[in-house]
């Protein structure tokens, strides 16, 4: 291979990254402060070995470029970047460190924190002289052609969505329809026993934890553990390389796009966990891998004190990307904007999304750099966007409620109420009404929809809905931090045992529960977002911080199912689905809906008067009803009746005897939704609502205005 001679003026990159043309393969990379950039080429057959060094030249904007003939598709390479060692004033050059391309397509090699990807043997040293080209990762020039023919993107509304977040290898590792060579990979959820079983749930939209090229951390691989869920980014354009079942990284890349081909067939989008918080570059100990190298100054954020520069450390893992800054804010734009046109991913949910949406000062604002420049984007503006709206260790660091328009949150307080309610706790009756109706209180002062609150009742991150019912404290021993790691507040209850039991009447309760919790989401205004496992009674075994459990911890358990909860799960989003007051995309205002007659929603006493307002905060109050009124002529007034207590609460029907009432579900039934002729009652008949239990009636026939509740 040969360098080409300077290219012409007009042929100067405009962006960094790799590309292919008729004349050589171009490559530019970013760096204002590097004295000299080499680029480092290796053979694909034999990654150890180097084929050619190329002096880049510095071009505008501070993108250096070369051009090499003959590194097509499949050739491996690397830059080694010149400059000051200060790092009193962010200053890290070190060229004994071969660092990855930040716009890599993919990465070669074993995704470790080897030791040879130290710079320093502590931040006071100089900077250490190992070179690490052999071992070290390697970045790879990819022909990102691919027949997309016949995709078409879902573009399921926002008011239809309901998500179920998932890890791309957990979800089949042990899934026994698929086959084994493909089980925990892109190709294994592209399987149509996958697809078809995520269509028949109700599923529009999946939520994939990171599947960004990240880095098993140091210290995890030790203890034999492994970063399992992926936030550590080190690849932020390159598909996570141990997902694929091809070993090819070109074939990998192209298993991911059949794998979004795969779900867009069956109806469903995909949705990017996506961690442009902070790198897997960690604090000033932590290996050099690619910014560091190359500008430290202009891709992380600093303070300085009396011993010079440190990083700002908002996310806890050591350091955080600035998206302020030219280098770092374009970076993520051209990710972002990279995986919807090339990838043809459908959304992004940002990890710690306070840190990417501060500014220049270092402070969160609604319109940052970052939210300003996505909001504007012809792209990225249509697609989904979805914030978890806080970060750590700041006085702003909880932004729940704050983030603009077309940004969706993930509502913890909602998680946190429902919770609390349904384990009884005292006087959240109140508080509870308003994460059912929307959390108006949260999203509507800047003119933001019901649709803004993603209502989730667990994650990845803290117990499994089984686990929320079964446990009373986090039980993270195999984690190997002394079950120090983890959430203590997790609004949990283990119903009188901890752990599984064989109680039939324990075991009764926490069904209850959960299915009143699922119950409850779907028939909340807003977004249900569903954990996967959530609806086959999955476990892990109290462990509620499963972030380095690449085992039967983590991975869904396809040899066993709790059945009665999956039909369950099943039912409840068709019903959602075929009730469109439940899929508003306005708040309840109390005004009588046009098509009934009715208040679009009364809320019961259990008498079936109308709950005054000063009973909302007994902390005694078990129980309550919610009436909404129709939407339109061709939907009928549904009755929601709640009862968090130990106690079963006859509670009276609204209406007459000419007014019929038929059961929609149950969750203290089963099975909760009829199998055969519903049940029905009349108005003024006292309905048995069952302790720690959720019922929802369906107005069949009678007059509107006899079923409106009268003040007591």
């Amino acid at each position: 291979m040969s360098a080409n001679v300077p290219l012409e003026e007009r042929d100067l990159p405009t962006m960094p990254g790799v590309k292919l043309g008729r004349e050589g393969t171009r490559f530019a990379v970013y760096s204002r402060h590097a004295t000299a950039i080499d680029l480092c080429l290796y053979d694909p057959d034999d990654a150890t070995r180097e084929t050619a060094r190329v002096r880049m030249q510095r071009g505008e904007n501070d993108l250096w470029h070369a051009t090499v003939r003959g590194a097509g598709p499949g050739t491996l390479y690397g830059y080694r970047a010149q400059g000051p060692w200060q790092p009193v004033h962010t200053m890290r050059f070190n060229p004994h460190k071969l660092l990855l391309d930040p716009y890599a397509r993919a990465i070669h090699g074993k995704p470790d924190a080897a030791e040879n990807m130290l710079s320093v043997p502590d931040p006071q040293h100089p900077p250490g002289s190992i070179d690490n080209g052999a071992t070290a990762l390697k970045s790879v020039v990819i022909d990102e052609s691919f027949d997309w023919s016949g995709d078409t993107a879902p573009q399921v509304p926002w008011r239809d969505t309901v998500i179920c977040e998932m890890h791309v290898k957990g979800f089949t590792q042990t899934h026994p329809q698929v086959p084994a060579h493909l089980r925990g990979t892109y190709a294994g959820l592209a399987h149509p026993a996958v697809t078809g079983y995520l269509r028949d749930l109700g599923i529009t939209s999946v939520q994939l934890l990171p599947v960004q090229q990240h880095l098993d951390d140091a210290f995890l691989l030790d203890k034999n553990l492994t970063n399992y869920w992926g936030y550590n980014t080190i690849g932020f354009f390159a598909p996570h390389n141990t997902y694929a079942a091809a070993s090819d990284p070109q074939v990998q890349v192209r298993e991911f796009k059949a794998m979004v081909k795969a779900l867009h067939a069956a109806g469903i989008e995909v949705i990017l966990d996506v961690v442009y918080n902070h790198t897997a570059e960690g604090d000033e100990n932590g290996p050099m891998l690619m910014f560091r190298g190359l500008d430290d100054y202009g891709y992380y954020r600093h303070y300085y004190g009396a011993s010079g520069a440190s990083y700002h450390n908002m996310t806890g893992c050591g350091n955080s990307v600035d998206s302020a800054s030219v280098c770092g804010l374009r970076l993520i734009m051209d990710s972002l904007r990279y995986w919807v046109t090339e990838m043809h991913v459908d959304g992004f949910r940002f990890d710690l999304a306070v840190t990417v949406a501060r500014n220049e000062t270092h402070s969160f604002h609604p319109q940052s750099q970052l939210l300003s420049a996505v909001t504007q984007d012809p792209v990225l503006s249509r697609v989904k966007l979805i914030a978890e709206a806080w970060d750590i260790s700041r006085m702003d660091s909880y932004q729940v409620g704050q983030f603009p328009k077309p940004w969706r949150e993930l509502n913890g307080k909602y998680r946190d109420t429902v919770r609390g309610w349904w384990r009884g706790d005292p006087g959240s009756t109140a508080e509870f009404s308003k994460r059912l109706c929307g959390s108006q209180d949260i999203f509507s002062w800047n003119h933001r929809s019901p649709q803004a609150s993603l209502n989730f009742l667990t994650s990845h991150d803290g117990f499994t809905l089984l686990d929320l019912v079964s446990y009373e404290r986090k039980h993270n021993e195999a984690n190997g931090e002394g079950n120090r790691d983890g959430d203590d507040s997790n609004h949990s209850t283990n119903c009188g045992v901890e752990g599984s039991t064989t109680d039939p009447q324990i075991n009764e309760i926490r069904t209850r529960l959960r299915r009143g919790m699922i119950a409850t989401m779907f028939c909340s205004l807003g977004v249900p977002f569903l954990t996967a496992g959530d609806e086959r009674g999955r476990t892990q075994r109290g462990n509620n911080n499963a972030y380095c459990q690449d085992s039967e911890i983590s991975w869904l358990d396809w040899s066993t199912c709790d059945e009665d909860m999956l039909e369950f799960t099943r039912r409840i989003t068709t019903f959602r689905r075929e009730h469109s007051a439940l899929r508003r995309c306005t708040y309840f205002n109390g005004n009588p809906n046009h098509a009934s007659g009715l208040p679009d929603v009364s809320w019961l006493e259990g008498d079936g008067t109308l709950l005054c307002h000063e009973e909302w905060h007994n902390p005694d109050r078990r129980h309550f009803g919610a009436l909404l009124g129709a939407d339109d002529s061709s939907t009928k007034p549904l009755l929601l009746l709640f009862n968090n207590g130990t106690q079963s609460h006859p509670f009276v029907l609204p209406g007459t005897k000419d007014t019929v009432w038929q059961i929609a579900f149950d969750t203290a039934l089963n099975p909760a939704f009829p199998t055969g002729k519903a049940p029905q009652f009349t108005g003024a008949q006292t309905y048995p609502l069952q302790d720690r239990s959720m019922a929802c009636l369906t107005h069949i026939s009678g007059q509107c205005d006899e079923i409106e509740p009268k003040v007591c």
